[in-house]
């Protein structure tokens, strides 16, 4: 399935089969989708893929005891990481320099910038908001890496975030942050397309200036 075909295929599937999915098969969603960009490439979020039964009951608890969570074989959660802005990072950088993605020199200036920019975050009270956009990158990736695996996924809304970090024992930790609570699994059975709007939130250049289909652009 191309990438493509996935975006186009994909639903929130609220009717989850109790059919069994291998571990291996959720290890292979969880580790593409950790393929998503981040900023500075500090990788600054987590994905815990919850199947033990005690866990997930409490999991579902957190849910509000929502049906989708309470049939979905596993469910995955999305933690952004907030942490000190001179957190050490070297391994992210020596990874990097031995893959030959960045020399010793932008290492360096890539090192000095991050720590300004993680700064002033901090300082603006930001640092929570940016991890959660870094989680949520890669709970769309996963959404569509299961997609083109076979499996189906239903984002969820309406969990007690303290709640769930209590489940998945992290409520000690105010550098943590859930950004979200995802069903994986097999459908049960697959919902019509209910439409998008798309062709009235595309705009050119400006806010409100529909974007022709026929526009030419030149760089």
């Amino acid at each position: 399935m191309s990438v493509a075909e996935a975006v186009a295929a994909r639903r929130s599937v609220r009717d989850l089969s109790a059919r069994p999915v291998p571990a291996e098969l959720f290890h292979r969603v969880a580790t593409l989708a950790m393929e998503a960009p981040s900023s500075w490439n500090h990788q600054s979020r987590s994905m815990v893929i919850v199947t033990d039964p005690t866990v997930r009951e409490d999991l579902i608890q957190a849910t509000g005891g929502q049906r989708v969570a309470a049939a979905a074989p596993a469910l995955f959660v999305f933690v952004g990481e907030f942490d000190d802005p001179k957190l050490d990072r070297s391994a992210v950088h020596d990874a990097a320099i031995s893959r030959g993605a960045w020399t010793p020199d932008y290492s360096r200036g890539s090192a000095r910038a991050a720590v300004r920019f993680q700064q002033d975050l901090k300082d603006r009270g930001l640092l929570r908001e940016y991890a959660v956009k870094d989680a949520m990158i890669v709970a769309s990736f996963a959404m569509l890496v299961a997609q083109a695996e076979g499996l189906a996924t239903a984002p969820m809304n309406g969990w007690d975030e303290e709640q769930v970090k209590k489940a998945i024992g992290i409520d000690d930790r105010d550098d943590l942050v859930i950004a979200l609570v995802m069903a994986v699994g097999y459908a049960d059975q697959l919902p019509a397309h209910p439409g998008r709007l798309s062709h009235q939130h595309i705009f050119d250049s400006t806010y409100g200036r529909r974007f022709g289909v026929s526009k030419h652009i030149e760089n």
